[in-house]
């Protein structure tokens, strides 16, 4: 990104959140996408989440946080209100990053607002901070040959990439990490409609 200083001047004080389950066992799951991402942003970005606040791993770019929590998926919500309360941010300046069974592999969505969509980790956000006015760009990871339920849907994104997969998803963390950067310095609509198509 040219001249970012300049760029998170225009944009202070957001907060992206990339949402996954903390420990090795989980890094190359399709559930830690958004860590994946987020660990990326801070590469680009020279920076490193290495700071433990609210729970959540967190790197501070001028004019806002990057943050992993390093709860569970499903309580992810705590370590993201702790951080929107201590540091006085607005929910709508806060972008989350997380895998998506309902978008095919590959796909990236931004959306300024909506509900959870059955991820538990958007639920807990969404419940925490008491609103729905909470930007969110989805990570497809469903598979094309069939649909999850139940057990199935957790063992599926609890378990590795396929081999066959690994460079979709290297693409895929790519341009999800274009999309933040465009949210962080441009916001939700030039992101959309650069990012939805």
């Amino acid at each position: 990104m040219s001249d970012l200083s300049q760029e998170q001047e225009r944009s202070p004080d957001r907060l992206i959140v990339g949402l996954g389950n903390p420990g090795s066992q989980y890094h190359e799951t399709r559930h830690n996408l958004g860590f994946r991402v987020v660990s990326q942003l801070a590469r680009r970005w020279d920076i490193s989440l290495s700071r433990l606040e609210c729970n959540a791993l967190i790197a501070e770019p001028t004019g806002g946080l990057l943050a992993a929590p390093q709860t569970f998926m499903n309580r992810s919500g705590f370590a993201v209100r702790c951080l929107v309360e201590r540091r006085l941010l607005s929910p709508g300046n806060v972008l989350v990053v997380y895998d998506d069974v309902h978008l095919p592999l590959g796909r990236v969505r931004l959306r300024p607002v909506g509900g959870p969509g059955g991820h538990r980790g958007m639920e807990s956000i969404v419940q925490n901070l008491r609103t729905e006015e909470i930007a969110r760009l989805r990570l497809g990871v469903a598979p094309e040959d069939r649909d999850l339920d139940g057990d199935e849907l957790v063992d599926f994104v609890l378990a590795p990439f396929e081999e066959s997969e690994k460079e979709i998803v290297a693409e895929l963390i790519d341009r999800a990490t274009d999309a933040c950067e465009s949210w962080w310095s441009e916001g939700n609509e030039t992101t959309m409609n650069r990012f939805n198509g």
